[in-house]
């Protein structure tokens, strides 16, 4: 489980390409103090340390995850946010955020007001439907507020200094994708709507409760 705080941006130091996906090397400068099993969140999608080396981490990425997120188009060189699972009885500055990503959603267009960068990103439906004005969303890993919502699935978050300055929104241009994850209680009433009250038994067939 994650906030949605980044600790860093780090930096992708190797790509291997494998059968089953590939196999990152990230700088970080926390890498020294992590263990092989443990998660990290690599622009907001949790991975596992594999191994450590350096000053890097190496994760695996698999088939699935490189089909919905950003992670299929990284590069040696290439900037990522970056955090470590919160621990229990920590601060929860953010939101909370599981690391599992729904889906990209696509920055379309951005403009400054003052201090203030506002950003706007296309949602895909299925994130739309659990997206409501003030709430919480997930970029990149970023928790962030939901600024406005318009009819043609379009999201406006703002981006304050400090993360401009701290995150690797600074690198995006129109038309980039970025991981994108739903808040965790609308995925859940969405659920219980689409189902109409029904839970999942034992068995994987929903039952009514």
């Amino acid at each position: 489980m994650f906030t949605g705080i980044i600790e860093c941006v780090g930096e992708v130091v190797t790509v291997a390409e494998e059968d089953s996906g590939r196999t990152l090397a990230i700088a970080a400068p926390f890498a020294g103090e992590l263990a092989a099993g443990q998660s990290v969140a690599v622009d907001g999608a949790c991975l596992t340390v594999r191994a450590l080396s350096g000053g890097t981490f190496a994760v695996q990425v698999g088939a699935s995850t490189l089909e919905r997120t950003v992670a299929a188009r990284y590069d040696a060189g290439a900037a990522v946010n970056l955090e470590r699972a919160v621990k229990v009885g920590g601060r929860l500055d953010g939101h909370l955020v599981q690391g599992h990503v729904d889906g990209l959603a696509t920055l379309l267009e951005g403009r400054i007001q003052g201090e203030t960068r506002f950003l706007e990103f296309a949602l895909p439906a299925n994130v739309l439907a659990t997206t409501i004005p003030h709430g919480s969303i997930a970029l990149n890993g970023v928790s962030l507020t939901v600024n406005a919502l318009r009819g043609d699935a379009r999201c406006e978050v703002a981006i304050i200094p400090h993360t401009w300055e701290h995150t690797g929104f600074f690198a995006l241009e129109p038309g980039d994708p970025v991981n994108v994850e739903a808040d965790l209680i609308g995925r859940y009433i969405r659920r219980i709507m689409e189902t109409g009250g029904s839970l999942p038994g034992k068995d994987g067939r929903t039952h009514a409760p």
